[in-house]
């Protein structure tokens, strides 16, 4: 080990190290990749701080002047980052190293400018860090060392594709040190494929996790899970807590509950700025703030002094986030509590979670107000102030309030003021702890009930009607298993002789279905048992789908006479009617005035045939033609549909004058089509006919 990072270590106060920072420190592990897993709390950063030393200082005991990075550290979140800056920053402080950072929600300015004075350390996150790539504000040329910590958590969040593009962009010739608590196959293949020969280190201390954190699942009743956050964090009044939340808007309403309620509570985010972030986590280190609210941004890496307790408010999604979660508290050999609040809705999920984190949790309710209170009269029993000896300058008020007040009035006084800073527990409604499992049925006789899945059969109708005509309760009933066509019960043998003598000789339930004891168990596997699935078409009658369901009237004259589901108007032979309603014949259109909004110019007597004014051939169409260029439109539509608004009668028996001819050609707009036209003529252009499309 390098002299000036011992002497940093013993400033620290370390008198002895982790097993993983013994593991990683091994001289001959000097230069090696490294694949490392470790619990959270057994001080991976200063680990791989340790283990980069030789690589980027080589022989040296102190760094040359800051020029462009030789070691990069890549961190999944801006906290987890800024706090790796700062715990190498002095490890390397002996040293003379210049700590640089590219973290998201900084200013990136500043971080150029840190950039181009020189660093020898970058901590960063994945995506502020390619960004720097992508622009050419940092020169990866002289790199060292590479170490990503928390990987797995890397991977979950998406970063995979910076991460190799980072790594793509690094000097082949580095060493690439891998940190994570859990080793999952996406980490073993990225480990594969960016490092040589790596070494697999994992602590002992991984096999038994988080010895030195006390689980506790704690059952509360429905709708009373606020409560008991409140009396956890009052029960255990710890000097720093963590409430874990996996939604935002959870984080808002617990910061807003706990803060009316007295509590120095802050929040944290991912909608927070990174500043907000910052002072949050400054207020709970230097004791301004007791509780944190946090998403699960905050499971990752974070360290705060006296962290002694961990709620979890709402089950996490994962083993691993459990794991992560738990381990904020319970590090370098404190001992630390994780609190589950579980609803009766969460008892299986619980318990799933803390089966596959392999852990095992005490069992009980949540702290009623009667233990928080006795809790408080120990606390206040236990403190030193009983044991301290008056200073000079309180004599004279001691003395004063002995000889006003009874020791009663005394005694009574101080309890108030011990009571006054702190939030009065919840009065928590009674829940149940763990169940138990479900304890064997025992000796039984089965009975046979005519009824089955086809007529209806509900064990919630079945159950009731059973316990009313055998005076039986439904713990004296087990399996209720309904196949097809009959159902079998299950009554316990020591109350069949009642069953029996109520239900009388004829045996028959209220509505009906008859009940047959039964000699021997039936012959049905465990569980509810389907009935065999019916053939495609079974049931079906051959006439389709209107001989399934008939409509009203059938036999009348079928389809043809009546409408299907009880229509009663005929509808007489389809092939008797024609196909179209008949039209009358139409007169073509004649000429018609420019007089008013509506009028239409007439045709022209040499001028081209149009197809919307004159009389055609009723039996061809312009487009029939061919649609070419050039081609001749007809002179009008084909006989036989509407010429107009008034019929195809002339301008004159409406009453205006017979209107001059039109121009060649059209504009595009149907109501100013002989005004454009006109204009055209009139400033002696020429009017082309339009282009037939196609």
């Amino acid at each position: 080990m390098k002299q000036t990072l011992a002497l940093a270590l013993e400033r620290r106060g370390y008198s002895s190290l982790t097993p993983v920072q013994e593991a990683v420190s091994d001289p001959a592990l000097s230069g090696v990749d490294l694949l490392v897993s470790a619990q959270t709390g057994s001080g991976k950063t200063v680990g791989f701080g340790l283990a980069i030393a030789d690589t980027i200082l080589g022989a040296d005991e102190k760094f040359t002047s800051a020029a462009t990075p030789l070691a990069l550290v890549i961190a999944p979140t801006r906290e987890l980052a800024m706090q790796v800056k700062r715990e190498l920053a002095w490890l390397y402080g002996e040293a003379g190293a210049v700590m640089a950072s590219c973290v998201g929600g900084m200013d990136m300015r500043d971080e150029r400018r840190a950039l181009d004075r020189g660093a020898h350390i970058v901590v960063a996150t994945p995506g502020r860090l390619r960004d720097h790539i992508m622009r050419g504000s940092i020169d990866l040329s002289d790199l060292r060392a590479v170490v990503l910590d928390e990987a797995d958590e890397m991977l979950d969040l998406g970063f995979r594709e910076d991460l190799e593009f980072i790594l793509g962009e690094s000097p082949a010739e580095r060493q690439t040190l891998l940190f994570s608590a859990t080793v999952p196959p996406a980490i073993a293949g990225l480990a594969k494929s960016y490092q040589r020969d790596a070494k697999r280190i994992s602590t002992v201390a991984e096999k038994s996790q988080h010895s030195d954190i006390e689980y506790q699942a704690m059952s509360v009743a429905a709708r009373d899970d606020e409560n008991a956050i409140i009396n956890v964090l009052r029960y255990y009044e710890s000097p720093n807590a963590i409430v874990f939340c996996n939604t935002r808007a959870m984080v808002n309403r617990l910061l807003s509950r706990l803060s009316n309620r007295g509590f120095s509570v802050v929040a944290l985010s991912g909608e927070l700025s990174q500043a907000e972030r910052s002072h949050a986590l400054q207020a709970m280190r230097d004791g301004r703030a007791r509780v944190c609210v946090a998403t699960d941004v905050a499971a990752r890496g974070i360290d705060l002094p006296n962290l002694d307790l961990v709620v979890h408010a709402e089950l996490p999604n994962s083993h691993e986030t459990l794991l992560h979660r738990s381990g904020r508290t319970g590090r370098a050999g404190r001992k630390g509590v994780s609190a589950l609040v579980v609803p009766p809705k969460s008892i299986r999920k619980a318990e799933r979670l803390l089966k596959m984190a392999k852990l095992t949790a005490t069992w009980d309710n949540a702290p009623s107000a009667e233990m928080i209170k006795d809790r408080d009269g120990e606390r206040m029993l236990a403190d030193p102030a009983w044991s301290e000896v008056p200073a000079a300058s309180e004599e004279a008020m001691v003395a004063k309030l002995v000889e006003e007040f009874s020791p009663s009035q005394l005694a009574a006084a101080y309890l108030r003021l011990w009571n006054a800073g702190r939030s009065a527990p919840e009065e928590l409604s009674a829940a149940n702890a763990k169940p138990e499992p479900r304890a064997p049925f025992g000796p039984s006789v089965w009975f046979s009930l005519d009824t089955g899945r086809d007529k209806g059969a509900d064990p919630r109708r079945l159950l009731p009607m059973l316990c009313r005509a055998g005076d039986i309760t439904k713990a004296d009933i087990g399996a209720i298993r309904i196949q097809s066509e009959e159902t079998f019960a299950e009554i316990r043998e020591t109350h069949v002789a009642g069953f029996l003598k109520s239900m009388g000789a004829d045996m028959v339930l209220d509505d009906g279905t008859k009940v047959t004891r039964l000699n021997t168990p039936p012959n049905i596997p465990a569980g509810r048992v389907s009935a065999p699935r019916k053939p495609a078409g079974a049931g079906r009658k051959p006439g389709g789908y209107e001989d399934k369901r008939p409509h009203r009237g059938a036999e009348a004259g079928g389809y043809k006479d009546k409408k299907p589901y009880g229509g009663d108007k005929p509808r007489g032979d389809r092939s008797e009617r024609p196909r179209h309603k008949p039209e009358a014949p139409r007169e073509p259109n004649a000429v018609v005035s420019e007089v008013g909004p509506r009028s239409k110019p007439a045709a022209k007597a040499d001028s081209k045939p149009s197809y919307r004014a004159g009389a055609g051939d009723p039996g061809k169409s312009w487009r029939k033609d061919g649609g070419k260029p050039g081609a001749k439109k007809p002179a009008g539509k084909p006989a036989g549909k509407p010429a107009g608004k008034f019929g195809g009668k002339p301008s004159e028996e409406r009453g205006g004058p017979k209107g001059p001819p039109p121009p060649k050609g059209k504009s595009n707009s149907k109501k100013n089509r002989a005004r454009t036209a006109e204009a055209k003529v009139t400033k002696g252009g020429s009017a082309k006919p339009r282009r037939p499309k196609g």
